[in-house]
């Protein structure tokens, strides 16, 4: 796992690979892959078919892009369908869900700062 207080040899460490990333399921079908720092959190969710992250809001600014696949997405009152490349920044307390449709969908998502409650 790397967060701000990992250091090699007195030097705070700069690269993560993916078995360095700490994995975590959020809910059934939907998988984080976690780095952060001591300001931003980088998240690579992966949502298997029909997995979904239900209506929920926090106080950390989120912004995030769609890499692969389909999500709905809900944030405040409104909701659209995403794709590759479709990118969206979510307010701190501000409601949202996302849900991924009938394909693997892969999100890489920001938070700052770092959600505590992930780490």
């Amino acid at each position: 796992m790397i967060g701000p207080a990992n250091r090699n040899g007195g030097a705070i460490v700069f690269f993560a690979f993916p078995n360095d990333f700490k994995t975590r399921e959020l809910f059934p079908g939907v998988t984080l892959r976690l780095v952060w720092g001591e300001r931003v959190m980088l998240s690579y969710v992966i949502f298997q078919p029909h997995s979904e992250v239900p209506l929920h809001s926090h106080p950390h600014e989120q912004t995030g892009m769609v890499l692969q696949g389909e999500m709905e997405m809900t944030i405040g009152d409104e909701t659209r369908v995403c794709g590759p490349g479709d990118a969206f920044t979510i307010p701190g307390d501000v409601e949202h869900s996302a849900a991924s449709r009938d394909v693997p969908t892969i999100v890489l998502d920001t938070f700052s700062p770092p959600r505590e409650d992930y780490m």
